[in-house]
This record gives structure tokens, C-alpha cells and sequence, in this order.
């Protein structure tokens, strides 16, 4: 996640991506299975954390696809077939995320699935669903790994052709937040604590790499586990080595306590993370001492966004009673490239097993203009957006530091 940062400008920069939040599940059509009627289903899974500490960001994503969903439906988008979303709560979890893809590899009529929030989440998802032929995209997945293979960095070798992802990774987004805190905050001394997940381990790994090089020093290295509360022996443990900030990879759960513990202890110095922390639960869960505490996110601030007006406008009137949060706007991109995928597989298909495959090659080709900017995929199955924005918390609330486009590698 968020399952997903950085320093942005500029006008056609901030056009080309964005994390929303979206929420709750309205389809409420139980017509199933792809016979008895002039009319066909195909299905839409969804595996995200829909219950637990993460929720506000899964319902977030699940929402953002049934609003595309109905979207598609009321304007016929694919005639002689109705999509229907299938949401699977995968608790933030690999094992509750492995039984739900399963169960919908199991489902006859499932052509396609967005998620998963979490990227260790989605290492047990991919190769469930890849041999069925079900294409993925996630709105929030960074780790590199999942598109590039484990020797990304040295020999990128796309592990899954039915993986894909609308958000940009920790490739990109570790390495930014290093530059701006070494370049633009002037910080040339940090400390570093992950909470051992992949997401969180692999977010420090980039942002590590990247800061050494840059000629900062990391001066202490912690972890933690995503089921402690009390953080006191890895402040202890950091707080000799004199850092300007600690950087965190890990989700807000953990990193709001983390922040306000460390100002409480008497290391009054920001905490930064991805966007595993970009949440109003962070702030709530930090307290007043979050102030001047920094995240990264990726896409651009979706109140600046033309191209988000419509979908923000048509979330809202939908009624939904959670937000879109950090993801809505990519599940909402996510959901309508499997849905442009569909308007070519789905053509003279007879029935989803058959159309599958055609599924995956058409997504490969997809391009469209989102609500995050172009939705479009490389030959790896990564975005070519690559929008990146800094926030800071002021006054209670985060504030936009900077938005960025990066170039192309």
C-alpha cells in the first residue's frame, strides 16, 4: 500500500496521477453466473482490508470500483453483458488474502480483480490468479518485486503477464523522499525503522540506498513488529545517534503512536514515511505533536486535479459513507482499465473462462486519460505515471509541500 509520493509541479505533472481514498460497496445486483438469460456476468473481485486498522483505505478502494462498475453498467459500456464486484476482505493479512483470491479463482465467472492494498498481501495473490488467467491491478501495491522480479534493480524479469498496477513504486518513491529531505530539508542525518513487512522493509531499502548515496549518513537502523504499541526501546535504541528525523517504513497504525512516543520521549524530530501513513488517522493517532511530521504519496493531491472533478463529484453524490482516502482515484483508473480491457475480450465471447486470456492481452494494451492522469501500462505492467508528492502535517491537517513528475528511466 496503499497499500502507495512525493515532491510535485506543475500543470501537466499533477495531470498525470494521484491517490484518492473511496469507500463502501453498493452493488447490490445477486444476479450471478453467465447462462439463463440474453444477458451475461462477468465479475469484478476486489481483495483489499475491509475490516481492521487499514479498513478506511480498503473500503476506500472498494467503493471507487463499484462506482466505475455502475458507471459501466448504466451505460451499457459492454453490450449483452452486466459486471458485477465480488468484494473480498483480505484483513491486511497473506493467508486471509491467499483464501480470497482462491475463492475467486474458484468462481467461473470472475474476469478480473483489483487489490490488494498490501504488497506482502499481494505476493500470495499473483500466483493464484495467474494461472487462471485473471488479470489484477492494484491501486497501492509499491513493492518493485511484484512487476520486476526479486533482482529488479540488476535483472528485471516480469514475474506475472496478468499483474498490473496504476500506482507508481517504492523504486521511485523511497529514493524522492531521500532527496528531499537530504536536498530541499537540508537533513543529512536520519535514523530508519521498518515494521519487517514487505512494504515497509522495502520502502526503507530504496530510501537507504539513495540517501547514503546522496552523502547523508543513516546513523541507526530499527525495526519493530506491526503488533507492538510500546516503542520506547527502539526510541532509546536511536536516540544517542543524535538524528535530524526518522524515516519509517510502515503504515499509519503503527507510525502515529511511533511519532507521538518518540516527541514524548524527548526525540523531538519529524517522523517520515510513504504512503502507508498518508491517512487523517496518522494525524489523529499522533496527536498535536504530529506537526511538521512529512509523507510521501503517490500521484498529486486530488483537490488540484481537473481531471478528478468528475469522479470526486460522482462519489460524493453516490452516498457512500466512507471517503475515497488515499486510493479511490487509482482503484477507480484500476477498475476502468479491466472494464476498457473487457470492451475487446468480452466482444463474441460466449462465456468469461474463454476470455480471459483475451483479457490479459488487451489491459497490456490499455490507454486512456484517467482520474489520476494516462492510464497506461509498460512492458512490466508498471504505470508510466510516475507523480510523487511530499506532504507535511501543519496545523492538524497535511499540507502540500511539493508535486513532481519524474522522468522515464
Amino acid at each position: 500500500m496503499h497499500q502507495r509520493s512525493v515532491v510535485r509541479v506543475g500543470a501537466s505533472l499533477i495531470v498525470a496521477s494521484l491517490a484518492l481514498t473511496a469507500c463502501g460497496s453498493r452493488s447490490g445486483d445477486d444476479s450471478g453466473g453467465s447462462s439463463g438469460g440474453s444477458t451475461k456476468t462477468a465479475k469484478i473481485g476486489v481483495i483489499a482490508p475491509l475490516s481492521g486498522d487499514l479498513s478506511a483505505l480498503g473500503l476506500g478502494i472498494q467503493h471507487s470500483v463499484e462506482l466505475a462498475v455502475k458507471q459501466a453498467n448504466d451505460s451499457n459500456a459492454i453490450p449483452g453483458w452486466k459486471l458485477e464486484v465480488v468484494p473480498k476482505d483480505d484483513e491486511a493479512k497473506t493467508e486471509p488474502g491467499k483464501n480470497a483470491a482462491t475463492a475467486l479463482a474458484g468462481d467461473k465467472d470472475v474476469i478480473g480483480v483489483v487489490g490488494t492494498l498490501n504488497t506482502s498481501v499481494s505476493q500470495q495473490v499473483q500466483p493464484v490468479l495467474a494461472p487462471k488467467n485473471i488479470v489484477q491491478v492494484s491501486p497501492a501495491n509499491t513493492g518493485p518485486g511484484l512487476t520486476q522480479g526479486a533482482k529488479w534493480q540488476t535483472e528485471p524479469k516480469r514475474p506475472y503477464a496478468t499483474y498490473f498496477r496504476t500506482c507508481t513504486t517504492d523504486a521511485v518513491q523511497g529514493p524522492f523522499a531521500a532527496r528531499y529531505l537530504y536536498e530541499t530539508a537540508k537533513i543529512t542525518k536520519v535514523a530508519t525503522i521498518h515494521d519487517k513487512k514487505a512494504y515497509g522493509q522495502g520502502l526503507v531499502g530504496t530510501f537507504t540506498e539513495e540517501f547514503k548515496k546522496l552523502g547523508g549518513q543513516v546513523v541507526a537502523q530499527q525495526t519493530i513488529n506491526p503488533d507492538d504499541s510500546n516503542y520506547q526501546a527502539v526510541i532509546s535504541a536511536i536516540k544517542p545517534a543524535a538524528p535530524q528525523a526518522v524515516y519509517y517504513g510502515g503504515e499509519y497504525p503503527n507510525a502515529g503512536p511511533l511519532s507521538q512516543q518518540m516527541k514524548a520521549g524527548g526525540l523531538n524530530i519529524p517522523l517520515m514515511g510513504g504512503d502507508g501513513i498518508f491517512d487523517p488517522k496518522y494525524i489523529s493517532l499522533a496527536g498535536k505533536t504530529a506537526n511538521g511530521d512529512l509523507a510521501t504519496s503517490v500521484g498529486a493531491p486530488v483537490d488540484t486535479l481537473a481531471s478528478a472533478k468528475k469522479f470526486i463529484a460522482d462519489y460524493n453524490a453516490a452516498g457512500y459513507k466512507d471517503p475515497y482516502a488515499a486510493y479511490g482515484g487509482y482503484s477507480y483508473d484500476a477498475a476502468n482499465a479491466i472494464i476498457n480491457a473487457l470492451k475487446v475480450s468480452l466482444k463474441d465471447a460466449s462465456d468469461v473462462e474463454s476470455a480471459r486470456k483475451a483479457t490479459v492481452d488487451a489491459l497490456q494494451q490499455v490507454s486512456f486519460d484517467g482520474v489520476t492522469g494516462k492510464v497506461a501500462f509498460d512492458q512490466y505492467g508498471d504505470t508510466t505515471s510516475r507523480v510523487l508528492t511530499v506532504y507535511k502535517v501543519d496545523g492538524g491537517k497535511w499540507a502540500t509541500v511539493l508535486s513532481k513528475e519524474l522522468p522515464k528511466t
